[in-house]
């Protein structure tokens, strides 16, 4: 047992740390897993089907095999192995060992999903938020080169919080402190803005 807890504890911590790295330096997306997060059904509260008798059924199997996926499952093997390696080091029974090792897997896989899903919603709640920002009036804080040849910067309240967001506009180029208006949403942080004088005109 003790091999196999090394085993896990070893390729799963490596793996971790990995991942870890590959974050911070920008490689690893969402992509990098193939984990994904259906937040708009969440939100919507699309979690079941009705039934004939009017009763509702959840999607067990599909909610489970929503929640294995590469970092779950990587965070369960490296907990697994360290949490049995520090048991056995204790001179648990093996019965206590493999049972603590496992609750510690599964305990971490959900974990690692939860905050994982918490994320994703954030990250959606926030686009949300931005899309709002259609007709509010801001400043140029970096100049926006004109007919969409490069991106600027634009600071709005939005929500009563001051944001910046980068910005490019379809008009001539744009100097620092111009009164522009947003007129459409790009993604969660480009919008897309005229000079307030072009809405007036």
């Amino acid at each position: 047992m003790a091999m196999l807890f090394g085993i896990c504890a070893i390729v799963g911590t490596t793996v971790l740390v990995c991942q870890f790295v590959l974050s911070i330096m920008g490689f690893a997306g969402e992509s990098f897993d193939g984990d994904t997060v259906d937040v708009a059904h969440d939100a919507a509260g699309d979690h079941s089907l009705s039934t004939d008798d009017g009763h509702h059924s959840d999607h067990g199997s599909s909610w489970f095999f929503g929640v294995i996926s590469l970092k779950t499952m990587t965070a369960a093997i490296a907990f697994f192995g360290l949490t049995g390696l520090a048991l056995e080091s204790m001179e648990m029974p093996v019965r206590s060992t493999l049972g603590g090792a496992i609750l510690a897997g599964v305990g971490a896989m959900y974990l690692v999903h939860w905050m994982m899903r918490s994320m994703a919603m954030l990250r959606a709640d926030g686009t949300v938020r931005i899309r709002e920002a259609v007709g509010v009036v801001g400043t140029v804080y970096l100049p926006i080169p004109g007919r969409n040849s490069g991106l600027g910067k634009v600071t709005l309240n939005l929500q009563s919080q001051s944001i910046e967001l980068q910005a490019r506009t379809t008009e001539d180029t744009l100097a620092t402190g111009t009164r522009v208006v947003v007129t459409r949403v790009i993604d969660t942080d480009l919008v897309e803005v005229v000079a307030v004088q072009k809405i007036a005109a």
